[in-house]
């Protein structure tokens, strides 16, 4: 018997693997339990790629002898092949408790448990067999990889940092030390990197992915995009790199093409979740709502853990008006965020949820996501300027509706006393308004092709002393250039309604309507009260002038024209029930709404169909120029604010217009901004407290004539006698905020919230 398995064996290593078969066969018929003959014919299988017959054999082999850590560590491989990769730990855990210094086992251990995401346990498993061969550059790479996974990135760079010192030459090593350095935001490095790897292999594709990736970072838009060109045309099947272009054509507002990418790689990959969420992305901004929601909820099918997707769904639903499912969607998301899933964005939970601790917790789970710490720029240097040295971040220095209000504040800021800087990092739109701003600063700094590193690197260098940031956790912000702590002091204002849950911002900017006292324990930043109200506006925009004929905006020339140009994602069924209601006591009312897409304008039809109203008396409103459209408020007799996210810009222009707005006090800082702008105009009789008070005032003023006209006259006198269109005195509240801010900080007190003093120029 022996010989013949010595036979069997010399016929395996001659690579005669059906000869060697044909003789562990015979073995096993006169000796079923043949260790060695089990053991190789279940090996011979393997090398012949019959993968689920061998892993059987070797299980049966070690039936006999369980001892055998060759034959557990082979069944372990051939478990890793088959996917069942919680056996394979077992094997492997079986070899090395009989041979502790099996380093195969230990290294295909680690693989494996980075394979089923235990990333902690995969490096320590790497660990121990770096321990007996600290040389192998293959294992240190295996180590980084499960680091990345634990996403424990400077520890993974220098795991590929030691594989290189093995081997300086090793490719594999210089593009993973890349990723690591693209997921800690050293695009720079990590371009470098790439160029090490193309520099060994020209054709590398994923060189080229890479080097596109840190390129787009880098807002080196074109460079990324002749990158990932170059990927695809060494393979045109590439998802990684049509996934990067996709995302930079996105950011460009290319969005036909970056769908087109994401139909590609959705053709080679039906499957990839990114791309689908990507493309719904596009969609979402080509107002293709419904082929958005189908992506979404294909993407949720597939995963349903994916990251801030089930918010984002529900928010694309919003947008069409599509409320099927509404309240299932926000008790699985309330679920979510109160087991500290990345389950919604603060933005869309600002939407979805009444509730300012959900709203709170969302911030912080993004925050926490998004910005690790990083080390801080600014490390409590003394700055000694004859001027406070204040910066502005946003997106939105041009025909955007921060800009409309903030524009006067940056010109009647005292020159005297402040250096104003904005920071730029949206587009220029070419327009009026991006002129006007231009002009408004002391220094305008278009920063849109710096990474936020090198902004926050640009700020230090500046000495700024505050900064402001106007974006919040709104579309297009920038959150991770403050979490480099570039200034000795980082508020946020008027962008975002909520905290951030950033550590790395000190104060917000607010009134005691917008965050009342019982609420502050939902910020993490310190709140800064202004007088009158927190929102600025420009008093010196140009008069309203008259509405065209009602027929020219498709309204009935007689009956009553409720207004609310909110956008039509705050519009949610409870409050729309009331509208209706209204509609149906108001004989030839209308309601006039915003069409900002079809899919809503569809919805609501149908909506007010159900309740017993005619579509037809729903108006859509198309967008037009900013002047044209504060004219036709006229046009309209009374403004209908929404909950739980209100009228912000929306309540002050229909003011600024002279048209009434009615608003429910909401119980977050989203639906309370309505209130705290009546209340500076000296309207505060228009705010109810209850959806109830909120539907009997409307009707109240619809049926009084003379209340409502006594309402528009008082509007009419204290646009121009009170605090809400008053950009001077607004300023200078803003400036003795920042005064107290920085007097603070320069005799080393904490950050502490405070009312700042009033201004009654």
């Amino acid at each position: 018997m022996h010989d013949r398995f010595d036979a069997a064996l010399a016929a395996q290593k001659a690579g005669n693997l059906a000869e060697a078969m044909q003789i562990c066969r015979d073995i096993l018929k006169a000796d079923a339990r043949n260790f060695k003959a089990l053991y190789l014919l279940g090996y011979v299988h393997a090398q012949s790629g019959e993968i689920a017959e061998a892993e059987r054999l070797i299980a049966q082999a070690i039936g006999v002898n369980p001892r055998s850590p060759d034959a557990l560590y082979n069944r372990g491989c051939l478990l890793q092949k088959l996917d069942r990769l919680q056996d394979a730990i077992v094997c492997f855990d079986s070899a090395i408790a009989l041979n502790p210094y099996y380093i195969d086992a230990l290294i295909n251990r680690g693989v494996t448990l980075a394979a089923l995401k235990r990333y902690g346990e995969a490096a320590s498993a790497l660990d121990r067999a770096l321990r007996i061969r600290p040389g192998d550059a293959a294992v240190w790479i295996e180590r980084g990889n499960a680091l990345t996974g634990a996403r424990r990135y400077s520890e993974a760079l220098s795991s590929y940092d030691k594989a290189l010192e093995v081997r300086p030459n090793y490719v594999e090593a210089w593009e993973n030390r890349g990723r690591a350095l693209m997921l800690l935001e050293r695009h720079s490095e990590a371009l470098t990197d790439f160029d090490k790897v193309l520099a060994a292999d020209p054709r590398s594709v994923a060189a080229w992915t890479g080097r596109g990736n840190a390129l787009g970072e880098l807002r080196r838009d074109g460079e990324a995009l002749a990158a990932f060109g170059r990927a695809l045309r060494g393979r045109p099947d590439s998802v990684g790199a049509l996934l990067g272009r996709g995302y930079v054509l996105l950011r460009l507002m290319r969005y036909e093409e970056a769908i087109a990418d994401y139909n590609r790689a959705l053709a080679i990959a039906p499957d990839s979740v990114q791309a689908l969420i990507n493309r719904a992305a596009g969609l979402f901004e080509l107002k293709r709502l419904d082929e958005a929601i189908r992506d979404y909820e294909r993407a949720l099918a597939l995963n349903p853990d994916i990251p801030f997707a089930r918010g984002n769904l529900a928010y694309y639903k919003l947008h069409a008006c599509d409320w099927r499912h509404l309240e299932e969607e926000r008790n699985a998301i309330s679920e979510g965020l109160r087991a500290g899933k990345s389950i919604v964005s603060p933005f869309v939970s600002v939407a979805l949820s009444p509730s300012a601790e959900e709203q709170s917790r969302s911030a912080h789970v993004w925050i926490a996501d998004k910005y690790p710490p990083a080390p801080p720029l600014w490390r409590g240097e003394i700055y000694r300027h004859d001027r406070m040295r204040i910066a502005y971040l946003s997106a939105d220095f041009n025909a955007h509706a921060t800009a409309h209000l903030m524009s006067g504040v940056f010109e009647h800021h005292d020159r005297q006393r402040f250096e104003t800087i904005a920071i730029s990092y949206g587009p220029d739109d070419e327009s009026g308004m991006r002129t006007r701003l231009q002009t408004a600063f002391d220094r305008f700094i278009d920063v849109r092709t710096k990474s936020d590193f090198e902004i926050a690197a640009l700020l230090r260098q500046l000495e700024v002393n505050i900064a402001i940031d106007l974006k919040g956790l709104t579309k297009d912000a920038r959150s991770g250039i403050l979490s480099h702590r570039p200034a000795p002091i980082q508020t946020h204002y008027l962008g975002y309604p909520g905290t951030m849950g950033a550590p790395f911002m000190d104060y917000i900017i607010a009134d005691g309507i917008v965050i009342p006292e019982d609420q502050r324990r939902f910020y993490t930043e310190q709140v800064v009260y202004l007088p009158d109200t927190y929102q600025c506006n420009d008093g010196a925009r140009d008069d309203t002038g008259p509405a065209k004929a009602r027929a020219e905006y498709g309204l009935p020339e007689t009956g009553f024209v409720f207004c609310c140009f909110n956008n039509n994602f705050k519009i949610l069924p409870d409050l729309f029930k009331i509208w209706m209601r209204l509609l149906a006591r108001v004989d030839g009312a209308v309601l006039w709404l915003m069409a900002d897409n079809a899919n809503a304008a569809r919805n609501l039809a149908q909506a007010a169909s159900e309740h017993g109203i005619a579509p037809d008396r729903l108006i859509f409103a198309p967008r037009i120029g900013v002047a044209d459209h504060l004219a036709r408020h006229r046009a309209a007799d009374l403004f209908l604010d929404t909950l739980p996210y209100g009228a912000h810009t929306t309540a002050s222009d229909a003011l600024w217009a002279g048209l009434p707005v009615i608003t429910c006090l909401g119980s977050t800082f989203a639906g309370r901004v309505g209130a705290s702008l009546l209340s500076a105009i000296g309207l505060p009789e228009l705010v109810a407290r209850s959806l109830e008070e909120y539907e009997a005032l409307v009707l109240k003023l619809v049926r009084d004539p003379a209340a409502l006209a006594a309402i528009k006259e008082k509007l009419a006198r204290n646009r121009d006698t009170h605090a809400l269109f008053d950009t001077s005195r607004f300023t200078r509240n803003l400036e003795a905020a920042l005064i107290t801010m920085w007097e603070r900080h320069r005799r080393g007190e904490p950050r502490q919230g405070f009312t700042a003093a009033s201004s009654r120029e």
